[in-house]
């Protein structure tokens, strides 16, 4: 089952031909388990595999594949795996250019398709975009045309932005340059449960979805422990709530008496009932809880 906020996030395992998403993370565990996952299909598929690294050394990709049973190696030798810099890549010409990049990832199309493979697939790490180089401010432009360049085409990217360099703004704008962005790995998945870290409008978001009682309370408390490792302050989006009971009020509280001073816990899209139980319990008492009812600008 597939649970989205609003129908742009997917999982990276079903990202194929024609989708271009953005991949937003905070760590680099996460990074890794998306990018071998993504990469290590394109290999099984056939298909011809880009990627520019640039904070991650290119030995350092290939063996994340190799650490899954893929043979890195071969893909390499017989010109199905390509892992470079990103100087070797976007700004081989000194400099960066859209336009250029853009006519160089068709002619790769064309040319995976010319040699056999099943389609292109490209990853790269966009964090070079904020170093002080010619062109970098053409990386707005450059993502808009991957849009249309991928569209209906076989081929597929996922372009990853580290939020611990990249600012929330930045992340929010890049998000919208792209139709799709990758779902992260659950923090929790159960028949009653999923909790799924994530970045709303460039913000680092916890998604509850499903219903929080007795059986599921540790899992949330677990899962808000994470957020405390957080920079900034956190949202908690109830929008795929069905249920919680006052246990599972009383964690969010909790959570939020152990954030650190200045940070919030933001909890969102909660309905206005469970913003009253709040009220009357005094959980909202404390600075760092702020709760923000259904349909309100959270």
């Amino acid at each position: 089952m597939v649970i989205t906020q609003d129908g742009r996030e997917r999982p990276v395992q079903e990202l194929g031909h024609g989708d271009h998403a953005c991949l937003a993370f905070a760590d680099d565990g996460e990074q890794r388990r998306v990018v071998t996952a993504y990469l290590s299909k394109g290999l099984a598929l056939g298909e011809r595999v880009r990627y520019f690294a640039e904070r991650q050394d290119p030995a350092t990709v290939l063996g994340w594949l190799r650490s899954v049973g893929a043979d890195a190696d071969a893909a390499v030798s017989r010109g199905q795996l390509q892992v470079a810099t990103a100087d070797d890549g976007y700004l081989a010409s000194g400099r960066f250019d859209a336009e250029a990049m853009v006519a160089t990832l068709q002619q790769e199309v064309a040319d995976s398709l010319k040699a056999g493979y099943t389609g292109l697939r490209v990853s790269g790490e966009m964090s070079w975009g904020l170093r002080d180089v010619p062109g970098a401010d053409q990386l707005a432009e450059y993502e808009a045309k991957v849009n249309e360049l991928f569209a209906g085409q076989p081929a597929s990217a996922v372009c990853q932005y580290d939020a611990r360099l990249f600012s929330t703004d930045q992340l929010r704008a890049f998000d919208r340059y792209h139709p799709g962005t990758v779902q992260a790995e659950a923090l929790h998945s159960s028949a009653l449960l999923r909790i799924l870290p994530s970045f709303t409008e460039g913000q680092r978001t916890l998604r509850v979805v499903g219903s929080v009682d007795y059986r599921t309370t540790t899992a949330l408390a677990e899962a808000l422990e994470t957020t405390l490792h957080w920079p900034g302050d956190v949202r908690v989006d109830m929008s795929g709530l069905e249920f919680i009971d006052l246990a599972g009020l009383r964690v969010l509280a909790h959570t939020a008496e152990k954030f650190t001073p200045g940070r919030r816990l933001r909890v969102v899209e909660l309905t206005p009932m469970l913003c009253q139980v709040i009220s009357v319990t005094g959980f909202d008492q404390q600075d760092a809880l702020v709760v923000t009812p259904r349909g309100a600008v959270g």
